[in-house]
């Protein structure tokens, strides 16, 4: 205790007053002796009456307490056993010391002192009880019941003594039976769309069209019933179903076999039946349930179709998607789009085309698709181009030195400089923004267009304007191929432009054998007819020695893994890597056997992988896995911060949990 409270302790007692009359007494003896003895007398009785009240005081206080602390000490212990909540002390280390009789009924067969906790509650989390130091908080199961388990610790954990643990464990049985009956209960909005509904009538024979109708309406309507679904049909494909949260975990257990029958359905029609779901679930109330289920179902459907796509407010969850797209026999969105693009480019004050890092043939062949109708209504245009393959390096040669084409191309830090608010930008052959040359740009503008045949993956350009979105044409020249032949009135392709967009309708169906369709045939057939030379074209694909013996050393280098997947690792470092690994990733599919190949490489952003399949086994659901996205028959991916031999672990645990979620 410090002076000055000693001092208040003496001011506010007996003792100060004593002390006042002493100190007087003796100030008194010197004027008149009596009166001052008289005084200090006074002082010494009162002295050793108040020391005599605080002793007999302290001592009755003291008595007091004592007294107290026995009652209160217990009351303790009679409180806590037999108190309501089972209450358990455990020594740091887990062995029972001591519990009350409540705790007891919880286990009566059991003898509980000394022993461990974790032996009776499995999984209780002993290292986190020891390792707190503001208390524990968790939830146990104990047979059928539920707890949740608050603790302390007292004592110190360098102490001789082992510190002692108090549970104490409050039943919430009737919460979670509540929370879970809640959960179950709770309606999830599922989307139900039937793929190429009009393509698929057509190609079933008259008199089947309606057996064929009745059985898709059947299945649809069998998997809601059997599910305790309320299904509504609001247009002649497309249904829409509520579902209770409990079924969710089957259909995912069952792998969503309405996909299976859907696609089972034989009444002469040539095309497959199947369907597209999208599913929206755990949103803050019904409407936002209805915007996941919206996004899911474009999601699926911007995926091939034949799938069913989960979303939530985190990710999106992808089911099926096994099956291979089929071509629309209608041009009728090619000739919308032509319109409504048109329109956006005529009324923009300037236009600047985007892609993808590394740029291929095809999305340079697109670039001048989207320039020759810029042209045509006199819009200024720019492509923004930095990297890109030598095929593309190759028909720049021949772009060099025409007039027409001196300042299209434009860097980063031009392109920074000359999107304005009312610049149009046209994004070509992806439509995923990390992709992308520059994609800060996309946030300088609120006019953006997405032209992309790559399946759709969870990362897409937001606040667009116009998107088509067509997974399965064959490549973006296609698409904007058939875009043009509704475009072009009087104008028409040069002779290069035309090249350039068969070129890269040529590269990405590896000469007319990958996803071509009639309507591959009918774009190519027009920009033949606009002077492309097939000669000139086969050129641009030539290699040289070098490139020809590397690509042969990777396809030697190839394994073989589950008897019809090649898998080749290059550890080459070349500047035309992406291009050997590519064309080896092909070639490989001519190996008698082999269905899917994969091939590895290192670049500056670290490891590129190019996946290729013949359409039985998924090279994009496969490379979805590592981050990749693309086509079911051509996909790539890129993993940053791992070697290639860790990359190929990646890759072969991916093709492991491929097969596992295939195989029914």
């Amino acid at each position: 205790m410090d002076n000055n409270t000693k001092s208040q302790k003496f001011y506010y007692t007996g003792a100060y007053y004593v002390f006042i009359i002493f100190v007087m007494g003796l100030i008194s003896l010197y004027f008149n002796f009596w009166v001052g003895v008289i005084e200090v007398g006074v002082a010494v009785v009162l002295f050793i009456v108040d020391f005599a009240f605080k002793y007999f005081y302290k001592k009755r206080m003291t008595a007091m307490f004592e007294q107290m602390t026995l009652n209160l000490g217990t009351a303790t212990r009679n409180s806590l056993t037999g108190f309501a909540l089972p209450t358990l002390v455990i020594q740091s280390g887990g062995k029972i010391r001591w519990f009350n009789d409540t705790f007891q009924a919880l286990f009566p067969e059991e003898q509980l002192f000394n022993r461990d906790i974790t032996f009776l509650i499995p999984g209780f989390p002993l290292e986190e009880t020891e390792n707190t130091e503001v208390g524990l908080l968790t939830d146990v199961m104990i047979g059928n019941r539920s707890f949740k388990v608050a603790g302390s610790i007292s004592g110190k954990k360098d102490d001789k003594q082992k510190p002692i643990i108090v549970l104490y464990f409050n039943e919430i049985t009737d919460f979670v039976e509540l929370k879970e009956k809640y959960r179950n209960e709770k309606t999830f909005e599922c989307l139900l769309s039937v793929d190429n509904y009009d393509e698929l009538m057509e190609s079933t024979p008259n008199t089947s069209v309606p057996q064929l109708q009745a059985l898709l309406y059947q299945y649809i309507n069998n998997w809601s019933s059997e599910n305790g679904g309320v299904l509504t049909k609001y247009e002649k494909d497309k249904y829409s179903i509520l579902f209770e949260y409990r079924y969710l975990e089957g259909f995912i257990k069952n792998k969503f076999d309405i996909l299976n029958k859907i696609r089972s359905i034989n009444e002469g029609n040539t095309l497959p039946a199947s369907v597209s779901i999208g599913i929206g679930l755990n949103g803050k109330d019904i409407e936002e349930n209805d915007a996941f289920a919206k996004a899911a179902i474009n999601m699926a459907l911007g995926r091939g179709g034949d799938q069913v796509v989960i979303k939530d407010a985190d990710q999106f969850r992808f089911y099926g998607g096994t099956s291979k797209e089929h071509e629309k026999s209608t041009r009728v969105k090619a000739r919308v789009v032509s319109i409504a693009l048109g329109g956006l480019v005529q009324n923009a004050e300037n236009v600047v085309i985007l892609m993808h890092k590394n740029a291929d043939i095809d999305a340079l062949g697109a670039s001048f698709g989207i320039y020759r109708i810029c042209k045509m209504h006199e819009t200024p245009v720019n492509i923004l181009m930095e990297s890109y393959d030598q095929t593309v390096r190759n028909m720049l040669l021949r772009f060099e030195n025409v007039e027409e084409y001196s300042g299209l191309f434009i860097n980063n830090q031009q392109a920074t400089s000359i999107v304005k608010a009312n610049t149009l930008l046209v994004v070509v052959d992806t439509h995923r923004p990390s992709l992308l040359e520059n994609p800060a740009l996309l946030e300088k503008t609120q006019q953006v267009v997405v032209i992309d045949h790559h399946r759709r993956g969870a990362e897409f350009v937001e606040h667009t304007s116009l998107i088509y979105h067509e997974p399965y044409c064959s490549s973006a020249c296609e698409m904007l191929t058939e875009v043009l032949q509704y475009s072009l009135d009087k104008m028409s392709l040069t002779k290069l432009e035309a090249e350039c967009l068969y070129a890269g309708i040529l590269m990405d169906t590896k000469n007319f054998t990958f996803k071509t369709g009639v309507r591959t045939f009918e774009a190519a057939s027009y920009l033949r007819k606009q002077g492309v030379d097939t000669i000139i074209i086969k050129t641009l694909f030539q290699q040289d020695l070098s490139s020809y013996i590397r690509k042969a050393n990777i396809i030697k280098n190839a394994e073989i893994i589950r008897e019809q997947i090649a898998i080749s690792v290059c550890d080459e470092d070349e500047n035309d890597i992406h291009l050997s690994a590519a064309q080896a990733a092909d070639d490989l599919l001519n190996i008698k056997g082999i269905t899917a190949s994969f091939v590895l490489y290192s670049n500056e952003e670290g490891v590129t992988i190019s996946g290729r399949s013949l359409g039985g086994i998924n090279v994009q659901i496969i490379l979805e896995k590592l981050g990749g996205g693309g086509h079911l028959t051509i996909a790539g991916a890129q993993i940053s911060d791992a070697t290639l031999e860790e990359s190929k672990e990646m890759l072969l645990s991916a093709i492991d949990d491929y097969y596992l979620e295939t195989t029914n």
